[in-house]
């Protein structure tokens, strides 16, 4: 009896984790809106921090693309920070001085937070903008970022990454169609309360709110959180766009979807007041059903099947039960039919999505593994794709 209890508690959690949370999230939001001031007008100083090693491929096309964003020239200044870059990023980036285009490069490499920390101990701006050597903005940008810290509360903006996928791997479309259910949640959390954490891609704070983060933290998850303790609300600008290429392959985002659990659960576990209701209201229950219910749901699923197979071999089983593991059986096979297929972009669509699905949850029970036995990872290589060339301005002709 306590066994049939545990299951009904576990397959509720999931489907609370998967389903529930959205929806209930998304009725909160129309019922309870949280709206606040935007003045497109606004121009605060502005400093855009691009993070880079080994970009030698892409670095280029990133400052020119920098270059020309429609942002006042005066209240911009542009800075990237080399994690000690050996593949002739640094000397890229120096052609581009006279442009006004400044390069700290890190006396050592120590991973993308202590470049940051570095950085920041460098810069002045009412505002920081955060980007990846591979995100391109569209022009408007950065104007339509800044313009939400016109209101005092809003201590952090979120943009929208956007993937293109020129190479048709298999991951490049399931990836994509991922972050498009990830900006839905996005939104109404932004509406509702506050947007849980950052995009190292296209993300602002208020420079005063930045405080030097351990080199194990992952910068747009920590800093975030930590803004949120101190009382400010994180809202999404899906007007704000940038875009990246997808990892390329389901191994390369299958690596750096572990990374990014293991050190986002390692922020988590430092800045433990984000979950403090008490502290930041409705924002703990968003960081628990939205990341940290998400990130166990390997385990509970884990512990779910193992229980109904104990109870299909002890001759209880029942509707719920079998339909459980028919379906876990589903999508077990239609995952491997998808990793098999992986190399076929158009022979094995149908089965992306659940090979995409099932190895991110093990990225996930990894991650989170590895944290819990102390190991947090803070280097960091590029996993992406290579860029075609001529591709300059992706937003046009769409």
């Amino acid at each position: 009896m306590i066994d049939d209890r545990l299951a009904i508690a576990l397959l509720l959690l999931l489907a609370y984790s998967y389903l529930g949370y959205p929806l209930l999230l998304r009725l909160l939001a129309r019922l309870f809106p949280k709206p606040h001031r935007c003045e497109r007008d606004y121009c605060p100083s502005v400093t855009l921090v691009v993070s880079a090693y080994n970009e030698a491929a892409v670095i280029e096309e990133k400052l020119v693309n920098s270059l020309e964003l429609d942002y006042p020239k005066e209240k911009l200044a542009i800075l990237v920070v080399s994690d000690c870059s050996d593949d002739g990023t640094d000397q890229a980036v120096a052609r581009y001085a006279c442009s006004g285009i400044r390069l700290l490069r890190a006396p050592e490499r120590r991973g993308k937070t202590a470049a940051l920390n570095l950085a920041l101990a460098q810069v002045e701006s009412e505002v920081v903008v955060f980007s990846d050597a591979n995100a391109l903005y569209q022009p408007d940008a950065i104007r339509k970022l800044v313009g939400h810290f016109a209101d005092r509360t809003i201590g952090y903006v979120v943009g929208y990454a956007r993937y293109r996928e020129e190479t048709r791997s298999a991951a490049g479309g399931t990836e994509s169609l991922y972050w498009d259910l990830e900006t839905r949640i996005k939104l109404w959390e932004s509406e509702f309360s506050s947007v849980v954490g950052g995009d190292g891609a296209i993300y602002a704070i208020r420079r005063p709110l930045y405080e030097p983060l351990l080199e194990t933290d992952i910068n747009d998850f920590v800093n975030p959180l930590q803004i949120v303790v101190k009382g400010y609300r994180g809202v999404f600008e899906p007007g704000a766009v940038c875009f990246e290429k997808p990892a390329g392959s389901f191994e390369k985002e299958y690596a750096r979807k572990i990374r990014i659990v293991n050190r986002s659960f390692n922020g988590v576990l430092r800045v433990r007041q984000a979950l403090n209701p008490l502290r930041v209201g409705f924002f703990s229950w968003q960081l628990l059903s939205h990341k940290l219910l998400r990130w166990f749901s390997p385990y509970l699923a884990a512990l779910l099947l193992a229980l109904l197979l104990q109870q299909a071999l002890a001759g209880r089983s029942n509707p719920v039960t079998a339909v459980t593991l028919c379906f876990a059986a589903l999508l077990l096979l239609a995952a491997g039919l998808g990793w098999l297929l992986r190399g076929h972009a158009q022979g094995g669509k149908l089965w992306f999505v659940p090979c995409y699905f099932v190895l991110m949850n093990l990225a996930c029970a990894l991650g989170i593994y590895h944290r819990l036995r102390g190991r947090t990872i803070s280097t960091w290589s590029t996993v992406r794709v290579e860029a075609p060339a001529g591709l300059r301005r992706p937003w046009e002709g769409e």
